[in-house]
């Protein structure tokens, strides 16, 4: 029988992952902190609740993709009356190896089943059921997650039994996303700063080894100033902090993930925080 899912957490990504589920003919109990936002998703045949303990109860699997680990934890904890034992928690949250490790802890005090599945991808992917999923956790929850899995996402990348591992590669991939967002920025920047049509730019390296998809979208976000957000400059500045904590602990120094954490915060202070992560391209400049 397809199991039936809760959702805890429906911004950006999270609701788009409950309506590919409800697409999928999966059973969707949803709730977000502001429940304006789960609100729309009754519509799509999601039952819409009060609190995180009633969307629970009943449910074989919780997904929660919350915008950090605190609120992940809170909501986590909120629903202990009505979590059931051996439940599988599929935590997609990005929230970093340190923040993953408060979660199985709580975990193992509820007796769920803690599977670590960070996904690959931003609105429209989400929306459409083509996320990549990186999971890491028991071998045993696999066969009961496969509905699940086939519904949000085109391809399951299981990386181990060990739950913190696939967290660790979100961290790598996403660093890999900020560096080649803020190497768009700041490209475009340096075009308008020496006059040098960003077109221009863009035909020079078409279909050659450095032409990218990801290039062409922000870029297009940045010419074109339209900045509604796939992924906010405050939620990129917060997997950046993420990033640097990580790589501290291992003892890595990042220099260019320092600097584009520094740019995220500079495009914050000049009021483009709940915009596009493209929005990096305003801190080349002083504020006005």
């Amino acid at each position: 029988m397809a199991p039936t899912v809760a959702v805890l957490g429906t911004g950006i990504m999270g609701a788009g992952m409950a309506r590919s589920l409800l697409r999928a003919g999966l059973e969707v109990r949803a709730w977000n902190r502001t429940h304006a936002k789960a609100e729309p998703l009754a519509a799509d045949g999601a039952q819409v609740v009060g609190t995180p303990a009633e969307a629970v109860t009943g449910a074989d699997v919780i997904l929660t993709m919350l915008r950090d680990g605190a609120a992940t934890l809170a909501a986590m904890r909120a629903a202990t009356p009505g979590l059931a034992a051996d439940a599988v928690w599929l935590q997609s949250s990005t929230v970093g190896p340190a923040g993953l490790d408060d979660l199985a802890v709580l975990a193992a005090e509820e007796g769920l089943v803690l599977v670590d599945a960070p996904v690959l991808g931003t609105r429209q992917p989400a929306e459409a059921g083509q996320l990549t999923v990186l999971a890491a956790g028991p071998s045993t929850a696999r066969s009961a997650l496969t509905p699940v899995f086939s519904a949000i996402g085109s391809r399951t990348l299981w990386v181990g039994d060990e739950v913190g591992a696939a967290s660790r590669l979100k961290l790598v991939c996403n660093s890999w996303v900020l560096a080649v967002t803020h190497g768009t920025a700041e490209a475009l920047a340096l075009a308008k700063g020496l006059d040098v049509d960003p077109q221009h730019f863009l035909d020079a390296v078409e279909g050659g080894a450095l032409d990218l998809p990801y290039l062409r979208v922000k870029a297009a976000a940045i010419r074109s100033g339209e900045l509604a957000p796939d992924f906010t400059v405050d939620t990129a500045a917060k997997d950046a902090g993420l990033i640097l904590a990580a790589a501290e602990s291992a003892g890595v120094r990042l220099d260019l993930a320092a600097a584009g954490a520094d740019r995220f915060r500079r495009a914050a202070e000049q009021g483009h925080g709940a915009e596009d992560m493209a929005a990096s391209y305003y801190a080349s400049w002083p504020p006005a």
